[in-house]
């Protein structure tokens, strides 16, 4: 090859040399391109899905829709519920904030980073409610009153039974609300026997309550003298305690750590992307205190359920006005329209929230059914709506807004729970479902 044509070559081969930076060090335009779109797919976190645009905009839409009718129709406390409801769902599903899970993983394997962030919530929440209820703080006039309930075999009874359900359901009351809002199948199966087994449960509560064995009301402010700046100190005392408890069991256990959950950096994580733990148990718990000044009493979920199906079972016939559960303050609401219950619209908030959350991470998306977890769902259902009813609530209105108001029956209701989530363990392989193991890197 003579030296002309090894020049040529050499020139020929100085455009492809240079396109990685352009002339003089400056990208050329192809490169630009590539360059952009390596960065973006850096930035991206990994595991996050674009947003579901046209999920987003239907939910806001009919979100809007409800809000207008509440405001044209209900009292003003309605669509403030409304609004309330959805940053409850929206908070439960960015976090992944969970009742069960944290029972399940704290008995199963020993980890307690979810019960911390309970104890977190709780200690937010009575710092929140003690002036709250001493003083009868409202928006509307109406006062405010905590969950204070009896401890009897009612209680007992139905916080195991509740335990047992929840674990197998897939989730608690608000566990199954969110979980319908981001499309998790199964969880309609087991909402639908929720609302079945809350109906029965009220058919059945007056033998409970009444014909059973049962101390009073006990609140750690006006029951022992203590007052709630003394029933605060108690439970702040409490809950740290259990938050050490849960630490040298994970430490003794060598607990796996909870798998991380796909997420984003700065202001974007507040709309897309998980939250972390304790952010969220902050916000429950100002957003609990809330609803307790909106409408007089704290966050429940059950007596809703309860509601449904009774309106289901009077229009089939059934003399449901005569059961003990509809008598004196609860006859009304079985009178009135639906959109008028509070809790109701809480509800409704709630899946409203999951799906808009859902829908924003690009997580909304109807999941497998199968014979056992449908099975399961309906067990656990059952379980969980008549258990609610003997326990004067679930997760959310006996453990989290009992402890809050400083009753003893909360502290009782998670007990029996955790009892129950104990049994659980050895049930829900028979249907299929996984229970973390120690081996495991996460749970």
């Amino acid at each position: 090859m003579t030296q002309i044509e090894n020049t040529i070559k050499m020139k020929k081969a100085i455009p492809t040399i240079l396109i990685g930076k352009g002339c003089f060090g400056v990208a050329t335009s192809a490169n630009v391109q590539s360059t952009q779109k390596i960065k973006s797919q850096k930035e991206q976190p990994k595991g996050l899905k674009a947003p579901q645009m046209p999920l987003i905009i239907g939910g806001l839409i009919v979100t809007a829709i409800l809000l207008v009718y509440l405001l044209m129709t209900q009292k003003s406390m309605q669509p403030i519920l409304l609004v309330l409801g959805l940053l409850l769902g929206y908070t439960l599903f960015h976090a992944r904030f969970g009742f069960t899970s944290a029972f399940r993983r704290l008995a199963s394997v020993g980890n307690g980073q979810a019960l911390r962030a309970h104890m977190l919530m709780l200690a937010v929440a009575v710092t929140l409610f003690a002036p709250i209820l001493a003083y009868g703080v409202s928006f509307f006039g109406t006062g405010a009153t905590g969950y204070v309930s009896p401890v009897g075999v009612s209680l007992v009874v139905g916080a195991f039974m509740f335990g047992i359900g929840m674990q197998l359901g897939g989730g608690c009351a608000s566990g199954t609300l969110y979980a319908v809002g981001g499309g998790r199948s199964v969880a309609f199966v087991t909402l639908l026997f929720f609302i079945i087994g809350s109906t029965i449960g009220a058919a059945h509560l007056s033998f409970w309550t009444e014909d059973l064995p049962s101390f009073a009301p006990i609140s750690l402010a006006t029951s022992t003298g203590l007052g709630y700046g003394g029933a605060w100190i108690v439970s702040i005392i409490l809950f740290g305690v259990i938050a050490w408890i849960t630490l040298v069991v994970e430490r003794k256990r060598k607990a796996p750590k909870m798998a991380p959950l796909p997420t984003t950096t700065g202001w974007k994580r507040i709309f897309r992307g998980s939250w972390p733990l304790f952010a969220a148990a902050i916000v429950l718990a100002v957003l609990n205190a809330l609803t307790l000044m909106t409408r007089g009493t704290p966050w429940g979920i059950t007596s809703a359920f309860a509601l449904w199906g009774s309106k289901v079972a009077q229009f089939f016939g059934m003399d449901v006005a005569s059961w003990g559960f509809w008598q004196g303050a609860n006859a009304q609401a079985l009178e009135a329209s639906i959109f008028a219950d509070s809790t109701t619209i809480l509800n409704f908030g709630v899946i409203l929230g999951a799906f808009l959350a859902s829908a924003a991470g690009g997580l909304f998306k109807f999941s497998k059914v199968t014979l056992g977890n449908v099975l399961a769902s309906i067990i656990g259902g059952l379980l969980m709506g008549y258990g609610s009813r003997l326990a004067f609530g679930c997760n959310v209105g006996a453990y989290f807004g009992g402890i809050a108001s400083f009753s003893v029956h909360g502290y009782v209701w998670g007990i029996l729970a955790l009892a129950g989530t104990f049994v659980a363990l050895y049930l829900r392989p028979l249907f299929g479902l996984s229970v973390p193991k120690s081996k495991d890197t996460f749970c």
